[in-house]
């Protein structure tokens, strides 16, 4: 039976993960702005935060890769391509910052992409494009991962919170270095921050459409 959000604790040493906060907090803090829902919309009412985007030519992006295709191996067993966008959320949630229940995957946001035939094309050679266009770049979210940052000491509340198949709410560790990867259907919240800074590094990872 698959499980639908596993973890890993990293044992990623104390010195590795200050060197990547030290490294994150130099290069891509300042770009840091409001937080926007997925589709480019700013809703402080559904989300309170900031965040940047980190390429996946970061160094990283490769540790983070490794454990999602160990956890896609030992439990998901998605067909998954690449990371979203080529790349990775770095976000922080200070004091008083949230972001209420949502999911980062579902019917109602999957792209179906439009092919227009042009030239007098005929239906024979429309349909052949609209099959490739449809396995080569229709890519939906399947796996969404969180890699924490901050010291667990560091913050109050912030907890990640996750719905399961039997709608019971669970909440995944806090511990410095560990890497979160669930179902990107499932239902999630990070609760309210009431004391000091949680950093961490988001990501989601996609694949063909679901058949």
């Amino acid at each position: 039976m698959a499980y639908q959000t596993i973890w890993y604790f990293t044992e990623l040493p104390e010195d590795i993960v200050d060197i990547l906060d030290k490294d994150l907090y130099n290069n891509f803090d300042c770009e840091m702005k409001d937080s926007k829902l997925h589709g480019d919309q700013l809703n402080k009412e559904k989300r309170n935060s900031k965040n940047t985007w980190i390429p996946t030519n970061h160094w990283i992006a490769g540790f983070l890769w490794h454990y999602v295709c160990k956890a896609n191996r030992e439990n998901f067993l998605y067909d998954l391509t690449h990371i979203d966008g080529d790349s990775m959320q770095y976000t922080r949630y200070e004091e008083g910052e949230y972001y209420n229940w949502h999911n980062d995957s579902g019917i109602s946001i999957h792209f179906k992409p439009e092919f227009n035939v042009v030239g007098g094309a005929s239906i024979n050679n429309q349909d052949a494009h609209l099959d490739y266009l449809n396995k080569q770049t229709e890519y939906v979210r399947k796996l969404s991962f969180t890699l924490q940052l901050s010291d667990p000491d560091d913050y109050e509340g912030g907890n990640v919170e996750l719905i399961d198949e039997s709608n019971q709410n669970y909440i995944a560790p806090r511990r410095r270095g560990t890497i979160i990867l669930f179902d990107s259907r499932t239902q999630h919240r990070v609760n309210k921050v009431t004391k000091g800074t949680r950093r961490s590094i988001v990501g989601w990872v996609v694949g063909p459409r679901w058949k």
